[in-house]
């Protein structure tokens, strides 16, 4: 009998195969805009818990939850089940605030459970960035001022409103004239806090800088930050887009500082991996939006209830498990590990952190050895020599030691291909 090692019909499945991923790859570029001329072309097609599986079966390690995004991982079963649920009822009604929506109020109730009771109302948008051009128009409307004060390499989003915050004229200079009237302080710098005054309607903090590579304010600084917006009568705007949810440790950043912000931005985790954000303040504050204009901010699909009843089972998951307790041990476990591969030099707080390995030319290339391993990471848009850790929560202690292997081993390979 003779042997036959692989047969033709499985000769032409792998041609098949190969032909269609060529399809797949050339009509990703044709069809869908592109955002840089070198993107990484990764196609995943199931996730399951903290992995992705692509076409041939192979399993990768998600290290950054899309960006903050996915705090419960892929498919988890109870966020599944809401949204099934609610699927099964509606998903669609008016646009946000004219019906009385039940995943909507139940959401809210949680959700300002968690803060301060002074931050007793929300409303509901799809995005970041929405969160933080409907604080501007909230700021300008209720203190009638109309001068913003940003931190230097901050990220708030990339719609006008939002660019308008970022300082780095890389990414906002070939789109101006942007909103007039922005000044820029030096992040964790007291003495900048002068900067603010009576002429001031909001500044905008990230209580962890993101795409600075996961800097966490000071204790000092947001301690003289609160008192100097009490004193000029502005409002102090907390972005936690990335750092809520759990991922430092507390549900929210800023209850490491003892400080209350007059708005608290939410988005990326806050839907449970559906399109959902939000910002939150006090009545009083938000009631200016309510007349002169009626209906002075509207958004058709800002608070979905599908992504409402998502959000919600992702929040209870958190609080429930005490996930959020747990992101400090398990980001002290990735800090201890990356020190046996020489990287020594990590910042952040809990599940949010920034790996320096070098300059952008190293990091691009672990970004892609990591992914070649198995392993999904990503770099920062300005502390562009770092590797961005943000995990599921759900992250195992088993699964860190996986994630920092493949990281030490593709960083050794790098520094002797240097050499």
């Amino acid at each position: 009998m003779r042997f036959i090692s692989q047969p033709k019909w499985a000769r032409f499945f792998i041609f098949a195969k190969k032909v269609e991923m060529s399809w797949i790859r050339s009509d990703f570029k044709k069809y869908l805009a592109q955002t840089s001329p070198d993107p990484l072309m990764f196609h995943p097609v199931r996730g399951e818990g903290v992995y992705f599986f692509d076409q041939s079966g192979k399993k990768y390690l998600d290290l950054i939850s899309g960006i903050s995004v996915s705090a419960l991982g892929q498919g988890h079963s109870r966020v599944k089940k809401a949204v099934e649920a609610q699927l099964e009822k509606y998903t669609h009604t008016m646009v946000y605030g004219e019906f009385i929506l039940t995943p909507q109020l139940e959401l809210a109730r949680l959700v300002l459970s968690t803060v301060p009771e002074s931050l007793d109302n929300i409303y509901f948008v799809n995005s970041g960035s929405e969160a933080v051009e409907g604080a501007i128009k909230l700021a300008f409307k209720y203190t009638g001022r109309r001068e913003l004060i940003a931190c230097k390499n901050a990220y708030h989003g990339s719609t006008t409103g939002a660019l308008s915050l970022m300082s780095d004229e890389y990414y906002s200079g070939g789109y101006k004239p942007l909103l007039p009237n922005v000044q820029y302080i030096d992040f964790n710098s007291v003495d900048s806090l002068v900067a603010i005054t009576e002429n001031t309607a909001a500044v905008f903090v990230e209580t962890v800088q993101g795409e600075a590579g996961y800097l966490p304010a000071d204790k000092e600084f947001m301690t003289a930050l609160r008192k100097r917006c009490s004193e000029t009568g502005c409002l102090l705007v907390l972005d936690e887009i990335q750092a809520g949810m759990g991922r430092t440790g507390k549900f929210w950043a800023f209850e490491h500082y003892g400080i209350v912000p007059d708005i608290l931005l939410t988005a990326k985790g806050f839907g449970g991996g559906l399109p959902l954000g939000a910002f939150i303040a006090r009545r009083e504050v938000m009631s200016a939006l309510s007349d002169k204009p009626i209906l002075g901010h509207i958004t058709t699909f800002g608070g979905n209830p599908l992504s409402c009843a998502a959000s919600m089972a992702t929040i209870e998951e958190i609080l429930e498990g005490e996930l959020h307790l747990g992101a400090v041990a398990k980001g002290e476990m990735f800090k201890a590990r990356l020190r046996e591969y020489g990287l020594d030099k990590v910042s952040g707080m809990g599940l949010m952190l920034g790996v320096n390995c070098g300059d952008f030319s190293v990091s691009q290339r672990m970004v892609k050895r990591c992914l070649e391993k198995g392993l999904i990471t990503d770099w920062f848009l300005y502390e562009t020599g770092k590797l961005r850790i943000c995990p599921p929560l759900i992250i195992s202690e088993q699964q860190i030691h996986e994630a920092c292997e493949i990281i030490g081993a593709s960083y050794a390979e790098i520094r002797k291909s240097d050499h």
